[in-house]
């Protein structure tokens, strides 16, 4: 069953966004009695298509027992090409993220300039199709973009800096005495890697640089293995 996050709710009725509609009517064929999942306030319905135009309408069945990620990780990615940065969205949400930083170094290949409001707009748009897809009962945030100095401000109980360098602490050991309720922040690097002076910076404010073994991974799966691992530390 196809589920769709909705942010309007009258009574019982959901009315569902512009985009929804013509993803249910259009793409789905859903019509009037088919039945959908709906999240609405983080919690999971069933719900039965009341009405289809001009947008759909759909009435509350039941409300479902429904599970959430309880860990809060952020990750910070640096900015990369457009189809790396949507794949990085996508498999983050996929495994759990709470939340994404873009941040733009010294090295970074992308710079966004004047298009950064359209492209927040856009990395929403994708981690809320991702969200649906891999039925989760929440939407990571993706905030504005950062740079290091900002970055390094930011509150975490744990803040970690991916390094290629196999000398410094591993992350088996950086992560062997985490609580799911602490809150964890990774960074992760552009293909060139971070200047020194950026390293510098945050390593002068609590980051902890961290090995991430003895593979030198690509800057668009290093989230995604880094994701997994918490997965595997807090696994029922």
């Amino acid at each position: 069953m196809q589920r769709y996050f909705c942010f309007s709710k009258e009574n019982d009725v959901f009315t569902l966004s512009d985009n929804d509609t013509y993803h249910i009517t259009k793409v789905m064929r859903y019509s009037i009695g088919d039945n959908i999942e709906i999240v609405y306030d983080n919690k999971l319905f069933i719900a039965s298509i009341v009405n289809v135009s001009p947008l759909v309408k759909a009435k509350i069945i039941k409300q479902e027992e429904n599970s959430s990620s309880s860990y809060c990780v952020t990750i910070a990615q640096s900015l990369v090409k457009e189809q790396k940065m949507d794949y990085i969205l996508q498999k983050g949400t996929e495994l759990g993220a709470s939340s994404f930083i873009p941040i733009t170094t010294i090295r970074s290949i992308v710079k966004l300039d004047d298009k950064e409001n359209k492209k927040i707009v856009r990395w929403n748009a994708i981690v809320k199709e991702a969200s649906e897809q891999s039925k989760r009962v929440d939407i990571p945030v993706v905030m504005n973009v950062h740079t290091v100095k900002e970055l390094s401000t930011l509150d975490y109980d744990y803040k970690i800096l991916c390094s290629v360098n196999e000398q410094e602490k591993n992350i088996k050991t950086v992560l062997s005495n985490i609580k799911q309720s602490d809150r964890i922040l990774f960074v992760i690097g552009p293909e060139g890697g971070f200047d020194p002076s950026e390293e510098e910076i945050l390593m002068n404010n609590g980051f902890i640089r961290t090995s991430l073994g003895n593979r030198v991974l690509r800057t668009e799966t290093a989230s995604s293995f880094v994701l997994s691992i918490i997965n595997y530390i807090f696994m029922r």
